[in-house]
């Protein structure tokens, strides 16, 4: 795997931007990944200094699209790769918490 998919919502009145929360995240979780002794790959013969690509790309979920429809395209994606046979073999999803989808 080389992405990661992520739903976020923000509450009403939340002061951060898209952008500062996942330089918080990609921080956090390099940070984790460090403390278990991982490093980050080579890229060819370029020694990367972190684990993530700079920035990110993004987006927005408009009202005429389908969350379950962006779900299920997400969960799917191990499986086009051929990293298991079905969504349900994949260990790294789920939902962590609900996002209010009214």
């Amino acid at each position: 795997p080389d992405h990661v998919h992520l739903f976020v919502s923000f509450g009403t009145g939340c002061n951060i931007t898209l952008g500062e929360w996942i330089k918080g995240l990609k921080r956090h979780l390099g940070s984790a990944l460090q403390s278990t002794g991982a490093t980050p790959r080579q890229l060819g013969h370029q020694e990367l200094q972190s684990f993530w690509q700079p920035g990110f790309h993004d987006h927005l979920l408009r009202s005429d699209e389908s969350y379950g429809e962006k779900w299920d395209y997400v969960r799917m994606n191990p499986v086009r790769a051929g990293l298991v046979s079905r969504e349900e073999e994949w260990p790294y999803q789920g939902e962590i918490i609900l996002i209010d989808r009214v």
